[in-house]
């Protein structure tokens, strides 16, 4: 039925202005009396909440009379069966709402967690599911896909540091400033709601403590330059052991190291410092290259010398077994003919003296005049007689030649004779 007609029906007015709400016969009096109008004082909420009443169950009442009651002893019954007909309805309609409060909806990507008298009772799926409504069962939503951000050292930006999380001590005694961030995602959303009563703050400082383990135990050049990757490793597998002993349910995906640098008051020294240990490493490796290129020369130029050293005493070993054999030979030789051989070494003596002298003075046995050989003039008139005599002996072209008839053969053609053969006849002559 609707509002309006039942409003008609049961002849309420809502308007809580109305004058006659709240006011009777003898609060009309009263009011009367005391010189005031009807209906100025407040409402009287429990005359009207009776009036609602009765009307409503007239309302009821008149209905069932409409269909089969009789008037008179009936209409009271009727009444009350009315009265317990709106109550039913009213309890049924309030057990459907009651029990439709118990569905829920889980989103992609996220898990539903329903508790029953407080305990976990089971995990939902994704989409529309139901539990039984409080206060028996109640539901928790986790978002087990989305990726999460641990910052320590700094908060939105890296120039907004904090300095108790950042400041750490190495091994060497030396203060690093380090900014880092931690991803991770769930993978127990269970053990993400019941094991921890703040969960994202039990990553923060377990992620804060191991950064300090692995810190603690390594040099300060080590984290700031070569070990930036070894310390993110190492921290993530000391972060996920931790967190996998206190049933966090929590799964690390990165840790990426945003700055890692000294102290801001003592930065300008380290600068320097840091400068003055790559000028080393400069040097360092500059005269590494120099001994690189000079050591092999000098190896190369040794070994060289040795095995020119092994080569002049091989050769003059070789000469002198080949003059001891030579002399060997030379003396069997002579004990066969001494007066040949004596005269075979001087002719080869005075053969190699001759050769590279141009000027020879004989002493005379005779006389006491020197004679003067002028070998140098000598030489130059053989090597020019030699020159004439090749060309003369070059033969002419070919010619015909009559023959005589009566067969008579040629005449004989005069050939000039070698000077080097008359010489060498007369130096036979005179010896």
């Amino acid at each position: 039925m609707p509002f309006s007609s039942l409003k008609k029906r049961i002849g309420l007015k809502l308007n809580l202005n109305d004058p006659r709400w709240g006011a009777d016969k003898k609060d009309g009096n009263k009011q009367a009396q005391e010189g005031k109008k009807p209906g100025e004082g407040p409402p009287d909420l429990d005359q009207l909440w009776r009036d609602f009443n009765q009307r409503l169950n007239g309302l009821f009442g008149q209905k069932r009379n409409n269909n089969g009651g009789s008037g008179g002893g009936g209409g009271s019954g009727g009444d009350m069966r009315g009265a317990g007909f709106t109550v039913g309805a009213v309890g049924a309609i309030a057990a459907l709402v009651w029990l439709a409060s118990g569905a829920f909806i889980v989103q992609e990507g996220q898990t539903g967690v329903v508790f029953t008298f407080g305990k976990v009772s089971h995990v939902t799926p994704a989409g529309l599911n139901w539990r039984w409504p409080y206060p028996f069962q109640s539901d928790v939503t986790v978002n087990v896909s989305q990726v999460r951000t641990v910052e320590v050292g700094y908060r939105n930006n890296v120039k907004n540091k904090q300095p108790r999380e950042s400041l750490m001590l190495t091994d060497d005694e030396n203060i690093i400033d380090i900014q880092f961030a931690v991803q991770y995602t769930l993978k127990n959303p269970v053990a993400w709601i019941t094991s921890n009563t703040n969960p994202e703050e039990t990553v923060m400082q377990v992620a804060e403590t191991s950064i300090r383990e692995i810190v603690g135990k390594s040099k300060m050049d080590f984290v700031l330059y070569e070990g930036r990757e070894k310390v993110a490793f190492e921290t993530q597998q000391l972060m996920q052991q931790i967190l996998d002993r206190y049933a966090t349910g929590a799964q690390i995906t990165n840790v990426t190291m945003q700055g890692v640098q000294p102290p801001e008051q003592v930065q300008a020294a380290f600068d320097d410092a840091v400068k003055a240990g790559q000028d080393r490493e400069r040097l360092k490796n500059e005269g590494q290259a120099y001994a690189n290129k000079v050591i092999p020369e000098s190896r190369g130029a040794a070994s060289r010398l040795t095995q020119d050293a092994e080569a002049y005493r091989s050769q003059v070993v070789e000469n002198a077994e080949g003059n001891a054999s030579r002399f060997k030979s030379v003396q069997a030789e002579y004990a066969k003919a001494p007066g040949v051989t004596r005269d075979r070494m001087y002719l080869d003596t005075m053969q190699q003296i001759f050769s590279s002298t141009s000027k020879v003075m004989i002493d005379s046995r005779a006389g006491n005049n020197l004679l003067y050989l002028p070998l140098d003039k000598l030489i130059a008139q053989a090597a020019a007689s030699d020159a004439a005599a090749k060309a003369n002996a070059t033969p002419p072209p070919p010619t015909a030649v009559m023959l005589p008839s009566d067969g008579l053969p040629p005449p004989e053609v005069s050939r000039p004779r070698d000077s080097r053969s008359r010489e060498s006849s007369r130096d036979r002559e005179s010896r």
